[in-house]
């Protein structure tokens, strides 16, 4: 192996063994894309443009066009309405997670006792948050708050009076209701923040205590150092967090649930294609808008 590295390293620059070095970094991943990811994909795009019948010959591919995203989008009765409330969560829960996140991190940097179990408890959702304990949590938690609401309890009551005091007050409506939302929704943002938690935490921890020192110095408040050190420092990842949240929102949903169904319940395999090309799409346009609008404010520091 040694003789080997050094022919492929000998007479060249220290940029093209930079560049090197990155190739041989990713080529795992790149192998996996192209034989576990890419034909998968292609066999998908085929499925989604053909009629599938299976028989005791084995599969038949028709090709039929256009036809399965028309009945995806024009005769199915769900498909529409399941995209259009996915989109729609995935529009309330990506701010209020990655802004959940970022005040957490802030939080769990400080030095206090029990620091290190604090950080643990909330990662805990991370780690359960998958298979029947998943289910079994988000079931009972929903019936939960579902019954407390029916009887009019605490929850109902606290949330209506937070909302007169609010209201009251001179807030807007609109900022109103959607934090009234986001105390509904309060369960899906700590479960979905342990990753961002993390991640934020990482990149608070590698800006310089000179910094903060120096504006302590010249008499600058928390509040201040917050929006002037921290946030632009951590800036990129907050763009990391956004796209890594999106594609968290939209793996796990009924959209998901949906094309499962229809592809290994109903066998309509080429609908379902359909179905999972067009939320395909749906995923990468938002990606792309976020991703477009985020670079401009991200700081990046020389």
């Amino acid at each position: 192996m040694k003789p080997i590295a050094k022919r492929l390293f000998r007479s060249r620059t220290y940029n093209e063994q930079k560049a090197l070095w990155g190739f041989m970094y990713v080529l795992p991943w790149l192998l996996g894309f192209l034989f576990f990811f890419l034909i998968p994909l292609l066999y998908s795009l085929q499925y989604s443009l053909s009629e599938i019948e299976a028989n005791a010959n084995g599969m038949t591919i028709k090709f039929i066009g256009f036809e399965n995203f028309k009945e995806a989008l024009t005769v199915n009765t769900s498909f529409n309405r399941i995209l259009t409330e996915s989109v729609v969560d995935m529009v309330v829960n990506v701010p209020l997670i990655v802004i959940f996140s970022l005040f957490l991190a802030v939080l769990l940097n400080q030095k206090f006792v029990g620091r290190g179990i604090a950080r643990s408890i909330f990662f805990l959702p991370v780690i359960l948050a998958s298979g029947v304990i998943a289910n079994l949590e988000a079931e009972s938690l929903v019936q939960a708050i579902n019954e407390q609401n029916a009887t009019g309890g605490v929850f109902t009551t606290g949330t209506m009076e937070l909302m007169t005091i609010m209201l009251n007050s001179g807030m807007n409506e609109d900022i109103v209701m959607y934090l009234m939302d986001a105390v509904e929704r309060i369960y899906q943002i700590v479960s979905q923040s342990g990753v961002q938690i993390l991640i934020f935490l990482a990149g608070i921890q590698t800006i310089s205590p000179q910094l903060y020192e120096a504006s302590k110095i010249e008499g600058a408040t928390g509040y201040e150092a917050f929006w002037k050190i921290t946030f632009p420092m951590v800036s990129p990842l907050i763009l990391v967090n956004v796209i890594y949240t999106i594609i968290d929102s939209f793996s796990r949903n009924d959209m998901t649930t949906l094309i499962r169904e229809t592809g290994f319940t109903s066998f309509n395999f080429g609908l379902s294609s359909a179905m999972a090309w067009i939320y395909f799409l749906v995923i990468m346009i938002i990606l792309l808008i976020s991703t477009y609008i985020i670079s401009k404010r991200v700081f990046y520091q020389e």
